[in-house]
This record gives structure tokens, sequence and C-alpha cells, in this order.
């Protein structure tokens, strides 16, 4: 199975000189963005909005090795 990364949406975060905390998402929210673990779309939306961004500016799936 594929994992997620949102090690670009920390790196936009630091580019926009913006904290975590400006996204409005929940600490459970959080929790997993910071883990690398799924969230919903809707999430995706609103982290989009507030940045004004495409969805494969903030993640990126990364296949298993095993994968193609």
């Amino acid at each position: 199975m594929s994992k997620v990364s949102y090690n670009r949406l920390w790196h936009l975060l630091i580019d926009k000189k913006m904290k975590k905390k400006d996204l409005g998402l929940s600490s459970s929210t959080m929790n997993k963005l910071n883990h690398d673990e799924c969230v919903n779309t809707d999430t995706l939306l609103k982290i989009c909005t507030a940045l004004r961004c495409q969805v494969s500016d903030i993640m990126e799936v990364i296949p298993e090795e095993n994968e193609e």
C-alpha cells in the first residue's frame, strides 16, 4: 500500500511564513498530518484554500518499493 507525505505542506508553510495553527484545523487532524496519515478531501480542500495552492503542492503519494 502506498503512503502519504505532507512534507510539501510543511515547506510551503515555512515559505509563506505561516504556522500550523494558521490553518485552523483541529488538533486531531493536525496529529494525522504530523504522522503522515490520511485525511479526508474536505481537509485537503480547506488547506489548499487557505494556502491558495493545489493538492500536489501540499502532499505526495509515496509508493511502496514493490509497487510500480
